[in-house]
This record gives structure tokens, C-alpha cells and sequence, in this order.
């Protein structure tokens, strides 16, 4: 969910700037892991404990149309390890009615790792999840993975579209043998 459905790069930069006064683009941060990237809030993480983070978070760009159209081919869960950050688990609930109603409760998943989702694919940001995949794992850029290797990369959801869209026609003509 953070980082591929919903702008967590983007809320963490407005929100280090309202707390530290500390005006980051997107560009500073690129190839920094988290804690080198917002190094004023490392420690404690207090941002992403903050009350309204997660639930006031920006959606991706095109993640709302593209999940709708993949939901029309594929079983869509939505699995977040929310249970790091206890505050999230309502937020996150809360965001997903409010950005994705169409997604029914018992497609969400809140847990605390991801290991035990066993799926065909997972897209997700970080590779610690993506290497526990028995399908096909599929990064969505981030500033923290832009020097990972080893998976399928995808930098925006038109991508994503793109990607399910050659997996459809490759399923088709499976069946069709």
C-alpha cells in the first residue's frame, strides 16, 4: 500500500518540512534509504507515528484507475504491514474507503510481514518484501530502491497497466493450448 498506492515519499516531504522546516524535492532523496534521506527524524521515526499521517497521505497518480482495471482480471488484495505503526491501522482502513471503496474489506490484509502472503504477483517497494514472493515480485520505484536489482521494476502505474497487460495475453494464449 505505502509507497505504491498511496504518495508516502510525498507526505514524508511535507511533513519534514512542517516539522523540522526542512525543504526536500524529490530529487534530494533519490537513492537514499529512509533514515539518510529525513536524517532529522531517523531515530524516533516521529513523523510516521504522527496522528492523520497515513490517513491524509496523497494517492499515486493513476493508482485508483489502474487497480479498477485489474480488478477486472485478477483477484487485487491489498496487503500493508500497518501493524508497525499502530496508528496507521485505522488511518489506512479509512484511506482505502475513502480512495479505493470498491475494494471489498476482505481483499485487505494489515499484518506484520509480508512473508506470509503467498500471491502471483506482488508489487511493493521494498525488496525485503518482494524476495518472500513464490510468484512474480514487481518494485515499484522509490526513492530508497532506484539501486535495487533483481526484480521486475516499475515506475508508474501506467507501467504497471502495461506489464498485466502482456501477463493477460501471455495467460490467454496458454489457455488457449
Amino acid at each position: 500500500m505505502d509507497g505504491v498506492l498511496a504518495d508516502i515519499e510525498l507526505q514524508m516531504i511535507y511533513h519534514y518540512k512542517q516539522r523540522y522546516g526542512v525543504q526536500l524535492t524529490r530529487e534530494d532523496i533519490q537513492g537514499l534509504a529512509h533514515e539518510q534521506a529525513f536524517p532529522l527524524d531517523a531515530e524516533k521515526n516521529s513523523i510516521l507515528y504522527s496522528p492523520g499521517f497515513f490517513r491524509t497521505a496523497p494517492v499515486m497518480e493513476g493508482a485508483v484507475e489502474a487497480v479498477r482495471e485489474l480488478m477486472e482480471h485478477f483477484n487485487v488484495y491489498i496487503v500493508s504491514a500497518a501493524v508497525e505503526f499502530p496508528l496507521s491501522l485505522h488511518e489506512k482502513l479509512e484511506w482505502l474507503n475513502e480512495h479505493f471503496p470498491f475494494i471489498h474489506w476482505r481483499n485487505i490484509t494489515f499484518c506484520g510481514d509480508k512473508s506470509i502472503v503467498h500471491t502471483d504477483y506482488l508489487i511493493d517497494d521494498y525488496c525485503k518484501n518482494l524476495n518472500y514472493c513464490p510468484g512474480k515480485p514487481i518494485m515499484f520505484t522509490a526513492h530508497h530502491n532506484i539501486h535495487e536489482t533483481g526484480h521486475i521494476r516499475v515506475n508508474s502505474w501506467k507501467e504497471v497497466l502495461d506489464f498485466f497487460s502482456k501477463e493477460i495475453q501471455t495467460l490467454t494464449a496458454e489457455e488457449l493450448n
